[in-house]
């Protein structure tokens, strides 16, 4: 059985909703936990709340979408704790909303780079410091968009998470034989900043969603962080390459 102590975990876009709640989850379970964001005040606020709750807790700034960043502050990371326990590819985002017909280049580049460019990136630089892990893992994001192709406007989103859920099957083949093992969750309707333009524009349709989920209410951010601490711990020893739907049900129907 390994211990969380001394264990170290690397979390992007984890300066606010879902990714913070996992670092506050995997500093609870014993983890040291690397926060990765671009907002460098927000940054260092949270790694500030993780050390008043007993959590060692580190910040690095940096766009995940930038292929030498990525490299030059993941080795950063990995050399100055000389390994990574788990990798938690949190960061990513809707990007905004554009139907084919208008899409820019510009637009589907960005929302390819930030939801499967950074994954790529970020899983890729980690590998050399995973192989020195205990119990290695990388945690991938994908999203009921990647099956449904997301809303309208959002095509290119699902498509990224489509791409996402296919690329945590790859790695998971690709690095099995170093015991890494290689999963996704796919979150429902979390109520987080991420839905915060529908929420103040139209409550009544953001109250409205709850209604297309089984278990009658929309989640929260700990409802994912609860699923991403049984995926790095032991008890998920023997889960690779599967996806967790975190979503209560959504979509099911009632």
């Amino acid at each position: 059985m390994s211990n969380s102590k001394d264990k170290i975990a690397l979390i992007t876009g984890a300066t606010g909703g879902i990714g913070f709640a996992v670092a506050q989850r995997l500093g609870k379970d014993g983890f040291t936990v690397v926060l990765n964001g671009i907002e460098d005040e927000a940054g260092e606020k949270r790694v500030k709340e993780l050390e008043a709750e007993g959590i060692t807790a580190a910040y690095y700034g940096f766009d995940v979408t930038d292929e030498e960043a990525v490299n030059t502050n993941i080795k950063a990371i990995g050399e100055k704790y000389g390994k990574i326990d788990a990798l938690i590819n949190n960061a990513g985002g809707l990007g905004g909303r554009s139907r084919f017909e208008e899409m820019t280049t510009e637009f589907y580049r960005f929302v390819m780079a930030l939801n499967l460019d950074s994954t790529f990136f970020a899983s890729r630089a980690a590998i050399p410091y995973l192989k020195k892990g205990d119990n290695p893992t990388i945690i991938n994001y994908t999203s009921i968009a990647g099956w449904n192709a997301g809303g309208p406007g959002a095509g290119i989103y699902g498509t990224s998470k489509a791409g996402v859920h296919a690329i945590t099957r790859a790695l998971a083949k690709d690095l099995a034989e170093y015991g890494i093992r290689v999963n996704a969750v796919s979150p429902g309707t979390i109520d987080t900043p991420f839905h915060k333009q529908i929420k103040s524009t139209k409550p009544e349709v953001f109250a409205s969603w709850k209604n297309n989920i089984l278990l009658g209410r929309l989640g929260q951010p700990e409802d994912v962080a609860s699923v991403v601490s049984f995926l790095v711990g032991d008890d998920a020893a023997f889960l690779t390459a599967e996806t967790i739907q975190v979503g209560g049900g959504q979509g099911l129907g009632i």
